[in-house]
């Protein structure tokens, strides 16, 4: 007959191991959790003018592996936009691209680029837009497409948050951290 000693450690890894289980099946979060945070984010009122943001790509590990400032200049005319955007990374490089923007109506956006795959899609709802797209990188004479998981945030009028994930065929390659300021 087993003890109950030896019963309850292994009931209990069960029940966390189940717990662990549940966690990982909670859903990722959406735009529309966001729908009552304001300020509210219209990407045609902020991303409208002049901008200069800081940002990091960190690795997997969490490693900073670059730093870049990017400029940009922002010009919409009804439902459509212009972004350019200029980087300038810590090594010297530098890097230009240039967005074509559609507002399509119920915080949706679509958007094209030279270096994006196909059109890149887009949903608002609050203070917060979800932006995905697959981007053609050039890494040591070769290009990858690499898929960007790409949330933003907008702190006040003046500030946006912005946090990427980076990754190919499902796995994780890294992360892209940006905070933006109107000027």
């Amino acid at each position: 007959m087993p003890s109950h000693t030896t019963s309850l450690p292994r009931r209990s890894l069960l029940l966390a191991g189940g717990a662990l289980l549940l966690g990982g099946c909670a859903s990722a979060p959406t735009p529309a959790d966001y729908a009552s945070e304001t300020p509210r984010l219209d990407l045609r009122k902020y991303f409208d003018g002049r901008l200069l943001a800081h940002g990091i790509f960190t690795d997997r590990a969490g490693r900073v592996q670059r730093r870049f400032i990017v400029h940009l200049l922002g010009r919409w005319e009804g439902e459509r936009g212009v972004l350019e955007e200029d980087f300038e990374y810590s090594d010297g490089k530098k890097e230009r691209r240039v967005w074509t923007l559609q507002h399509l109506g119920a915080g949706r956006y679509s958007g094209t680029a030279a270096d994006v795959l196909g059109e890149a899609q887009g949903q608002a709802a609050g203070n917060a837009l979800r932006w995905s797209y697959t981007l053609k990188l050039p890494v040591d004479g070769k290009v990858y497409e690499v898929d960007f998981d790409d949330w933003m945030y907008l702190v006040d009028e003046r500030t946006l948050l912005n946090k990427a994930r980076m990754s190919k065929f499902g796995f994780n390659l890294g992360e892209v951290t940006l905070s933006f300021q109107k000027l």
